[in-house]
């Protein structure tokens, strides 16, 4: 399949730059792939097509605020660092945005921390060791970081507010530096609705890693290569949905990483417990072994988050809801509306 095939035209007020509140009033379209039939409705209704035995499977990752911004120590320019990956108690991977870099400088971020330079990992992740590790390390990070809010979100802020409006009611690992945004829409209030009703919640665990921003380059979509991601799924919560499914009772993903990590834990229509670097690309053709719905935001033409749904509801199908979504002036995006896939 072609790069062009998951395009689509997208008017630029239509991007959500802050999340309604409360998070459950955002509107929801509901999309049947069965009738094709189309609901406009907002997500607090979510409970009238939820039902006793139903399970929601939740990313329980917390976003922290990977974007620090420094000062080279010898010529004192401005240089951007983005956390990508702990390596060590002091040291990372990270991306650092300026031309003038190399193995040995020292970048300062005030409040006495700063990194240095050790090595280039490839053409553009390079390795820094900071001055301070561990905890005391983690406490400067939250404190002078930003939130890695994704480039169409045009507001840069390590305020307190931001940073607890880009983060699920339930996020409890730190560890993406990206939201897994379908879970916005919850507050404790609906979660304690469904329970009541006898809707199960299970939480996996996938840090989002800075792919998810990276655009898709080749055309031909099977070329694309994934960056890997850290999932975690405890072995009482595979034990839980695997009777669950034997039961025949629904599993419905919400977002895009709850579906990828049951996708890399998956055998022979069964789940495993565990902890592993996952980079699996799901597109139009592939098999999905474990998932009957799905809870999603609207996503970027030409992403793999696009393509992931297409996969899951069709092609043809899914960009007349989004057209449909469109006509209705749907918000999206990472702050923007929800769309559940039954």
């Amino acid at each position: 399949m072609r790069l062009s095939d998951f395009n689509y035209n997208l008017p630029k007020n239509l991007i959500a730059q802050h999340p309604i509140s409360p998070r459950d009033h955002s509107r929801l379209l509901v999309l049947n792939r069965k009738s094709k039939k189309i609901e406009h409705k907002h997500f607090y209704d979510i409970i009238s097509y939820l039902k006793k035995g139903d399970v929601l499977v939740l990313n329980n990752t917390k976003v922290f605020p990977a974007r620090l911004i420094g000062k080279r120590q010898k010529t004192k320019g401005k240089v951007e660092v983005f956390l990508l990956r702990k390596i060590s108690l002091n040291s990372w991977q990270v991306l650092i945005g300026n031309r003038r870099k190399k193995i040995g400088q020292v970048i300062e971020f005030g409040k006495g921390l700063s990194c240095k330079i050790i090595k280039q990992i490839d053409q553009s992740v390079w390795l820094v060791k900071f001055n301070q590790q561990g905890k005391k390390l983690e406490l400067m990070i939250n404190d002078l970081g930003f939130v890695p809010t994704p480039p169409y979100i045009k507001v840069l802020s390590k305020s307190a507010k931001l940073k607890k409006e880009y983060q699920t009611i339930f996020a409890k690992y730190t560890g993406s530096v990206a939201a897994p945004t379908a879970g916005f829409h919850f507050t404790k209030q609906l979660i304690n609705k469904l329970k009541k009703k006898g809707v199960q919640f299970e939480y996996i665990t996938l840090h989002v890693g800075f792919g998810t921003f990276e655009p898709v380059k080749v055309q031909d979509i099977t070329k694309h290569q994934m960056h890997s991601e850290l999932a975690v799924i405890h072995k009482k919560t595979a034990e839980n949905l695997n009777q669950a499914k034997k039961q025949g009772r629904r599993i419905i993903a919400v977002g895009t990483t709850s579906v990828r990590t049951l996708g890399a834990f998956v055998k022979r229509g069964k789940l495993t417990g565990g902890k592993k670097w996952t980079d699996v690309f799901i597109y139009p053709g592939y098999k999905f072994k474990f998932v009957d719905c799905l809870l999603t935001n609207f996503h970027l033409p030409k992403s793999t988050l696009l393509m992931l749904i297409t996969a899951f509801a069709g092609r043809k199908l899914i960009l007349r809801a989004y057209q449909t979504a469109i006509k209705k002036k749907y918000w999206f995006y990472s702050f923007g509306d929800a769309m559940l896939i039954l």
